[in-house]
């Protein structure tokens, strides 16, 4: 016996054979909440009810995992005419079942999707607007390069303007080779450069809200990663429920997807590790420390997502210190990198 649900009605089948049915009601709403349901993940009552007394139950999808053992099954047979179900009625039930689910509660997770996103891109406008303002007003005064950085440099141009006046709000001694420059070009560097001010306020108040809606969501992970490569770890998966379903193998490689690509294209070496690279006990590790290190740091990664994923209790601190602790281990056991024969036994294993 294999239980199938279509969008019509829920069927016990033996072979090819219907043997009990639960027909939706024919109105495109209460359809539409039916369908919302399944999407979502949850058993149907008529689900439940035509499973029970049922030995050895099979089932046509993973959802009703419960109920039987999933299994293929090619159940084209059943046709919703034959139970007087129209193209008509599907096509309002399909319209109202997108206008149900885009109105639902929008998931955490999918605002640090988007917060991390526009992150990036405020970093990338940052640093393209940066580079212009420091070739533009460097043609006036060279030198503030050397004294102010980043947001310092565009607000002393903004505010100030002519070297002379960020020369005495310096306190600086120096004299500038830099060309003069006419009122009006000066009015348009000061203008990038307040768009700029603004753009770093707007940066800060991004990252800011970034790291408090990751900690709500995800303390497991900012626990062990911090909460800028946590939220770049959902994002890059799609959210936390997603992140929490990959391997740790994928998980570990995320970010660096070129390089597995590449990989796999023309058989060069293989990356050991992606954006998880940007948390220290990786990027500072001697390079043959890193891969055991990411992958050790990878499956404490899942665990957290999955426990954060599934709102469980906070057990941060316990993986950070079987973490810490594994580290030292790695560090213990291979103290040295590999002997040279070592590296080509490994290499030429690598191309057979």
């Amino acid at each position: 016996m294999i239980l199938v649900t279509k969008w019509f009605g829920v069927f016990l089948c033996d072979d090819s054979k219907v043997i009990g049915k639960r027909l939706m009601p024919k109105d495109p709403k209460l359809i539409a909440e039916k369908l919302a349901m399944m999407q979502r993940g949850s058993l149907l009552p008529e689900e439940i009810e035509l499973s029970e007394g049922v030995k050895k139950l099979r089932v046509s999808e993973r959802r009703q995992s419960e109920l039987g053992k999933p299994m293929l099954f090619d159940s084209s047979f059943i046709d919703a005419g034959a139970y007087g179900f129209s193209g008509e009625l599907m096509h309002d039930a399909m319209l109202n079942l997108a206008k149900l689910r885009t109105s639902e509660p929008i998931p955490k997770d999918r605002n640090i999707v988007q917060a991390i996103r526009h992150l990036d891109d405020l970093i990338v406008s940052c640093n393209l607007l940066n580079e212009r303002l420091h070739e533009w007003y460097g043609m006036h005064f060279p030198e503030l390069g050397d004294h102010a950085k980043d947001k310092r440099y565009c607000e002393l141009i903004s505010k100030y303007g002519e070297r002379s006046n960020v020369i005495g709000e310096l306190c600086l001694d120096i004299e500038s080779i830099g060309a003069e420059m006419d009122a009006d070009d000066m009015d348009a560097v000061k203008n990038l450069a307040d768009t700029l001010c603004r753009i770093y306020d707007d940066r800060e108040r991004t990252e800011t809200y970034v790291s408090q809606l990751v900690e709500n969501v995800a303390p497991n992970m900012c626990a062990l990663v911090g909460g800028p490569l946590a939220a770049r770890l959902i994002s890059s998966a799609g959210g936390l429920d997603r992140l929490s379903s990959l391997p740790s193998s994928t998980l570990q490689l995320l970010g660096a997807e070129k390089a597995m690509f590449r990989h796999l294209r023309s058989g060069k070496k293989g990356p050991k590790h992606g954006m998880i690279f940007q948390h220290p006990d990786v990027h500072r590790a001697p390079y043959w420390q890193r891969g055991n290190i990411s992958r050790a740091l990878a499956g404490k990664l899942l665990i957290a997502a999955k426990v954060d994923a599934y709102k469980g209790e906070f057990i941060g601190d316990t993986l950070l210190g079987e973490f810490n602790k594994r580290v030292e281990e790695i560090k213990a056991k291979y103290p040295e990198p590999p002997k040279r024969s070592e590296r080509n036994k490994q290499k030429g294993k690598r191309r057979r």
